[in-house]
């Protein structure tokens, strides 16, 4: 019988790529990990991988396990949920990893409403990027986080997570003008940091346009571009939600690009009593804002 601790390790092989990037997700020592690689290999009774000095790549029947591995974990994950439905109160920790714009106006209200509503819950939030959620879960660092794509930056799927429609923002050129986003083709603009989802499409939106951006300052908080925005130190793409504290100074132009946040959790964990109570509080607050939203309109 294969170990599935050691499956998963193997699956977080194949994501990570190599055997210290899966250590430092799982918390194993590098060591560690190649010992249960090891004895996984013995169990199977085939080559999983091909070591190459320092490095690993994994063998044909390896990359056909983890599929299987994949299909396991999801199983053993329903089994835990429909487990955890016979206990009368919930009881545990719940881990829920969100952007910093959806801090403030939906993870806030979320919390008050699982933290009143279910109190032997043991809430913990972890502020990060969204291309970081999908590894999270996968490490079970996190139970259920918001990603992200734009329409010119789509999410790649993940195997062994489940996704769910959440919520749809315009993006907005923030500009000390009503220009139209051709005329800032020679404009400073401001982005999010190299390799985030805002800085990807702030370049491909531009190009798209015609022009590539002139990009001199990185900030990922969206109170700090509208900052850099209202000195007059550039331009900038913000999503609704980053729309919190707006400059009188500053002349919001909506765009037809859009982003979509989306709610991700592990395969097989969608009915958790504890998975579902998180969805409902986070698509509750979502519903409240957009509500308030029109209101305001």
């Amino acid at each position: 019988m294969l170990d599935v601790r050691r499956l998963r390790l193997l699956r977080e092989l194949a994501r990570r790529g190599t055997i210290a990037g899966v250590a430092e997700a799982l918390s194993y020592t590098p060591s560690a990990v190649s010992q249960q690689l090891s004895a996984l290999e013995r169990q199977a009774g085939v080559r999983l991988l091909e070591r190459t000095g320092r490095s690993v790549t994994l063998t044909p029947a390896a990359l056909r396990l983890v599929e299987h591995a994949d299909t396991v974990l999801a199983v053993l994950e329903q089994a835990a949920a429909e487990l955890a439905t016979a206990r009368t109160e919930l009881t545990g920790t719940l881990r829920i990893g969100a952007f910093p714009s959806a801090m403030h106006a939906i993870l806030s209200p979320a919390l008050v409403a699982l933290s009143r509503e279910h109190p032997g819950l043991e809430l913990s939030v972890i502020e990060l990027d969204p291309a970081g959620a999908p590894a999270a879960l996968h490490a079970q660092s996190l139970d259920i986080a918001l990603v992200q794509e734009y329409d010119y930056v789509p999410r790649t799927p993940e195997t062994g997570l489940d996704t769910e429609e959440f919520l749809t923002e315009t993006v907005y050129l923030a500009a000390p003008d009503p220009s139209p986003l051709p005329a800032h083709r020679n404009s400073t603009w401001i982005a999010g940091t190299p390799g985030t989802l805002c800085h990807i499409m702030t370049q491909r939106v531009c190009q798209a346009t015609g022009f590539t951006p002139r990009i001199r300052h990185h900030a990922d908080d969206f109170d700090t571009v509208l900052t850099l925005v209202a000195a007059n130190q550039g331009v900038a793409f913000i999503p609704e939600l980053g729309l919190q504290n707006v400059p009188s100074s500053i002349h919001l132009t909506p765009l037809p690009t859009r982003r979509r946040t989306h709610l991700a959790y592990r395969r097989g964990t969608a009915d958790h009593p504890v998975i579902a109570a998180a969805r409902a509080a986070l698509h509750s607050a979502a519903k409240d804002l957009h509500k308030a939203a029109s209101t305001s309109h």
